[in-house]
């Protein structure tokens, strides 16, 4: 379980997060919603460690969370060209091996297995050798999903993470994240421009409002007009 407690975070005069305090839970997918600017990135940065709150405290099972407790997908998959797709996965276990390890370009037989059995959780078995210029969209960022699955997360973060993708693409990503979530028992956190993308799979929804969480709510009692609450002027 993780417990986010009246967590605050300012830039300067701005506001960005204001008194935010949820519970998400283990195998369930959490949508994040809200305006541009409403604290969406702000939030998935504070809990990857990324950035830290001015005040408040976040938990996972009772323990102050750590930076390698949360692994973050981003929008535009933050691949790394001419590397393949095979190695770009491998970089996800960084965290937890020595920097020569990278420096030389070598990594254990264990590592590797590991690496290929996330491919495959993903839909990407076989292509490992190939170079990640040579995928499309969606293909980035299913191997940006196994590269975080290889920094054995206990939470998985996703910041929009199919804005860039059209619909039917970008509902094949979110069920790859959702199947993950479940499947690894993780507790996943994705921002979301369209949240009736994610209508299907998600479980709960958090909504900000300039830094103020507005709605937090279990999918199935999510309601239209709820949602459009959310997004509403003023």
């Amino acid at each position: 379980m993780l417990e986010i407690e009246s967590v605050h975070r300012r830039y300067g005069s701005e506001i960005a997060l204001e008194d935010v305090s949820t519970t998400l839970r283990r195998g369930e997918l959490t949508v994040l919603i809200g305006r541009s600017g409403a604290g969406k990135t702000t939030l998935l940065r504070c809990l990857d460690g990324l950035d830290s709150p001015d005040s408040g405290v976040i938990r996972l099972d009772g323990q102050r969370l750590e930076t390698t407790d949360a692994a973050l997908v981003f929008q535009s998959g933050a691949l790394v060209s001419g590397k393949s797709v095979l190695e770009n996965v491998l970089d996800g276990a960084l965290g937890r091996e020595p920097p020569w390890r990278e420096l030389f370009g070598w990594h254990s037989p264990d590592e590797k297995r590991a690496a290929i059995g996330r491919l495959h959780a993903v839909g990407l078995g076989g292509y490992a050798t190939r170079s990640v210029e040579q995928l499309s969209g969606g293909e980035q960022q299913r191997v940006g999903i196994a590269r975080s699955l290889q920094q054995e997360p206990e939470v998985l973060l996703a910041d929009e993470p199919v804005a860039s993708l059209d619909p039917e693409t970008a509902g094949s990503v979110l069920a790859v994240l959702a199947r993950v979530v479940r499947e690894h028992n993780l507790i996943g956190l994705v921002s979301l421009h369209q949240p009736r993308l994610a209508a299907d799979i998600a479980d709960h929804y958090l909504g900000l409002a300039s830094g103020r969480l507005v709605l937090d709510s279990p999918a199935s009692d999510l309601k239209e007009t709820t949602l459009s609450e959310v997004y509403a002027d003023g």
